[in-house]
């Protein structure tokens, strides 16, 4: 290399490093300072990526290694990039001062492509020793961008765009603020860990094949019974309490789908197969892998478990019929005496709404209690943001009352902005505060009994509560999700009258 080469080359890294630094100080950003340098020889590595994950933020160490990164508050965690070594997270603590080193990619490493992993996935959790999970996700080229889409029987769950970064692949599950982290290893085949995207708690290793389209595997022999139907079910849970639910079981051949509805709300869409008397279900939309088993007695009835990580919940079921929950309007009250519903809390941004504003004045409510960490409340969205879209005009306002598992403003905002892109929503919502039943009752005094995260209440014109809906049966549900729909849209109408 010449000597004027080397003196541009060192001019433009001291350029960049004091672009870093003077922008960290002009947006008081925490600065994070270190070396890089390879794992083997300990020498350092000038020119690597550094890239704060969740903010953008790139920088690149020097000749000795060194580099520098202003980090916003909600950045959490430092991307190590360069050439044919491998990618690497680091999760940022108290301290300002990092010491990193990379490892040189194995030989035969495969560089991830969008036109490579475009396709169908059958991929395996391994919950714990012995207990793999399997599901399926669809990745599809979307403009080069990499669309994920979770599988679930009939249901394809959008995750969002897989980003490539280096070496590594990362799928993210940003509703249930997880990712999948994964490598390449050859054309067909894919590994890693599903984790949290702040990488706390313990990962669960995940291995991916391409282009199988089986859920569980398979040793050909035919189903002994053919189990369609409803079923009564009982669940024996760890606190020696037990809890009613209504398995609904739809089976074509060998191939299963299947869930149970309770009173909270339905497992959504369950998927697997039938092998002699054994039934095999899963299910997979970016929290924990949902896992049952059962077999099926000569009587007709099943005895199974809910498999999960930390242990399983064993269920029985009775076919039935005529299997049903208690009457969803009757489970969550207002208490005696108290026949309006008032609310004031804040939204995304700190402004203070209340049900007394010109907004809401002479008009029907419909409050949604939920989550945006809370599945049925995901189905619940998935049906009222269009629908408000469709209805607004009417006069009819809808508010989602959301108990979230963090309540600062940054985080608020982030899952309001993604749970509005993810659903379409145009309604109000509002953070009612921590995910807690309990913090429900304490910041909604006039409810007595609440059961569920989603519960929907229907106000007519006047601030009167004329219903109390627990839970919500989905799409997965079949007839019971058509019928609350058609429940929603009386009550909606009698409410506009």
């Amino acid at each position: 290399m010449s000597l004027l080469k080397q003196c541009k080359q060192y001019l433009l890294l001291a350029f960049l490093f004091i672009a870093v630094l003077s922008n960290a100080q002009t947006t008081n950003n925490r600065v994070i300072r270190g070396v890089v340098m390879d794992a083997d020889n300990a020498t350092p590595l000038e020119g690597v990526a550094v890239l704060a994950k969740y903010s953008q933020l790139v920088s690149e160490s020097q000749t000795d290694g060194v580099f520098a990164i202003p980090v916003k508050e909600k950045d959490s965690i430092l991307i190590f990039q360069f050439n044919e070594y491998e990618t690497r997270e680091i999760r940022l603590n108290g301290s300002d001062q990092l010491q990193v080193s990379l490892q040189k990619s194995k030989p035969g490493f495969v560089n991830p492509d969008i036109t490579v992993l475009a396709g169908i996935w059958r991929g395996v959790f391994t919950i714990k020793a012995g207990v793999d999970v399997p599901f399926h996700f669809i990745i599809s080229p979307n403009g080069g961008e990499g669309a994920v889409s979770l599988v679930n029987g009939e249901e394809k769950f959008p995750a969002g765009n897989l980003r490539i970064i280096g070496d590594s692949i990362f799928i993210p599950l940003p509703l249930f603020e997880n990712e999948l982290a994964l490598q390449l290893q050859n054309d067909h085949t894919i590994t890693g860990v599903l984790r949290r995207q702040d990488l706390r708690g313990n990962p669960v290793p995940v291995k991916a094949e391409k282009g199988l389209s089986y859920r569980f595997e398979e040793n050909g022999s035919s189903a002994l019974k053919d189990i369609s139907g409803n079923y009564d079910v009982v669940f024996a849970n760890p606190n020696g309490k037990e809890e009613i639910a209504v398995g609904i079981f739809r089976q074509k051949g060998n191939k299963v789908s299947a869930t149970f509805l309770r009173i909270t709300g339905d497992a959504r869409y369950l998927e697997g197969n039938i092998e002699d008397n054994r039934i095999q279900l899963s299910a997979f939309i970016g929290s924990s892998p949902s896992l049952y088993t059962a077999v099926v007695n000569a009587d007709g009835t099943l005895k199974g478990e809910n498999v999960n990580a930390r242990g399983a919940v064993p269920f029985t079921a009775v076919p039935n019929p005529n299997a049903a929950l208690p009457d969803a309007y009757t489970l969550t009250n207002l208490k005696e005496g108290v026949n309006t519903f008032q609310f004031r809390f804040q939204d995304a941004d700190g402004n203070w709404v209340s049900s007394t504003d010109e907004k809401f004045h002479n008009k029907p409510l419909v409050i949604a209690i939920g989550g945006t960490w809370c599945p049925n409340c995901m189905d619940e969205a998935g049906f009222l943001g269009p629908w408000y879209q469709q209805n607004k005009q009417r006069g009819v306002e809808v508010i989602a009352l959301q108990y979230e598992r963090q309540t600062d403003a940054p985080f608020i905002k982030k899952a309001f902005d993604r749970f509005r892109k993810q659903f379409g929503i145009q309604y109000t919502m509002l953070i009612g505060g921590l995910a807690d039943k309990q913090a429900v009752v304490q910041s909604l005094p006039a409810l007595q009994n609440f059961l569920s995260f989603p519960t929907t209440i229907f106000i007519d014109r006047t601030g009167k509560v004329q219903k109390i809906h627990t839970g919500f049966s989905g799409p997965a549900t079949g007839i019971h999700y058509t019928e609350f729909l058609q429940e929603f849209n009386e009550e909606v109408n009698k409410l506009l009258q």
